[in-house]
């Protein structure tokens, strides 16, 4: 059950978080502008490409290596296929997970590894395979771990990631807003640099001014009448979510809402984009999950009971090119099932910011929906 009351009082709401995520949503655009210093200091201004990669592979674990490998796959387009290296092991931790360069990688590739702590033994011989095998190593992860030796000893470059003090107080979550932009920020300027992707230091700064605006506007001080993200917390207090989008920036957007949901306040979520969405998710509209499905006895008492779980459709909409838009069809759809429908879409800007804003309202509302459900 959520606790509404909670999401208009600040002091529980800082009290219940224990994991520091609203301080690093709030933090979000300070993270960017850290990282991407960062990323100059390593000298990635001063890079000289030979060209754009034939293949760039990203290892890391857990959902932020993930959602920053969807993202950058999706901003290069068919530039440049993207391919996240997944782990394998028996279990999620540094010394069991285990990453293996594709066979056919080689001297014209370039390897990504994007990590929170960098300890990883088998990141470390990851990093020795692909010096062997001759492709560029790029990494982000902590300072002085045994990643940052390794890379140093295959001559490859290392970005310090962005950290806060309080990121060592309590464990990270892979999902955390500031993990995610501390390690995305300097891959999306090495990326821009060998002409992979746009994202030149004033598109990153205006991304940064945008996730300030978002976090003003979403801020624990703002009452949910007014706030975007507690609102949309609260039409998923009893809901199945079920995320659409349309545009290429919100599609990264709704799969890293429906994981945030998933590890941060434990909800289960439906994610797909339009138009293919509609047909694909018709069945369950239509089903027991429907809004107007009926219980079998409309009359017994429910009092004991906890409230059916009915779909909510979320849909995130990135501005369409040529004005071609299937946002109509969903909204019939929804509303031809009795389903209700929250939609978010950013305000005028880049790519970049467009996409800043929706990863940055659906953070937070992600956040607000953890603390007050276990309240």
């Amino acid at each position: 059950m959520l606790d509404e009351s909670l999401l208009d009082t600040p002091e529980g709401l800082a009290e219940a978080d224990h994991r520091g995520l609203l301080r690093g949503a709030a933090e979000a655009g300070a993270r960017v502008r850290t990282a991407a210093r960062h990323a100059a200091e390593a000298g990635i201004g001063e890079l000289k490409p030979d060209g754009r990669p034939r293949a760039v592979l990203i290892a890391g674990p857990g959902a932020a290596a993930t959602h920053t490998a969807d993202l950058l796959g999706t901003l290069a387009g068919a530039g440049s296929p993207v391919v996240r290296l997944a782990p394998t092991g028996v279990a999620p931790a540094a010394g069991a997970l285990r990453w293996e360069l594709p066979g056919w990688a080689g001297s014209v590739d370039l390897l990504l590894i994007a990590t929170p702590d960098g300890t990883e033994p088998s990141l470390s011989l990851l990093t020795d395979q692909a010096y062997r095998r001759g492709c560029s190593v790029v990494a982000v992860a902590p300072s002085h771990t045994p990643l940052a030796e390794a890379v140093a000893g295959a001559h490859g470059l290392f970005v310090p990631m962005a950290t806060a003090p309080y990121d060592q107080e309590e464990p990270l979550a892979a999902s955390s807003p500031g993990v995610f932009w501390a390690l995305l920020t300097p891959l999306l300027a090495l990326l821009d640099r060998i002409g992979l992707i746009a994202a030149p230091p004033d598109a990153l700064e205006k991304a940064a001014d945008r996730l300030d605006h978002i976090a003003e506007r979403c801020g624990p001080a703002i009452a949910t009448y007014s706030n975007p993200a507690k609102t949309l917390a609260a039409e998923l207090a009893d809901a199945l979510p079920v995320v659409w989008t349309e545009g290429a920036s919100a599609g990264p957007a709704g799969r890293r809402f429906a994981a945030a949901l998933a590890e941060l306040a434990g909800r289960p979520a439906l994610v797909a984009e339009l138009p293919e969405a509609l047909a694909a998710h018709n069945a369950l509209l239509a089903g027991p999950l429907a809004a107007s499905a009926d219980p079998d006895d409309f009359f017994r008492d429910r009092v004991e009971e906890p409230p059916a779980l009915h779909a909510r459709v979320v849909l995130l909409r990135d501005r369409p090119i040529g004005g071609l838009t299937a946002a109509p069809a969903a909204r019939d759809v929804a509303l031809s099932h009795d389903t209700p429908i929250s939609e978010l879409e950013p305000e005028e800007g880049g790519e970049l910011e467009n996409l800043a804003e929706l990863i940055a309202v659906t953070d937070f509302a992600a956040v607000y929906l953890a603390l007050a459900s276990r309240a």
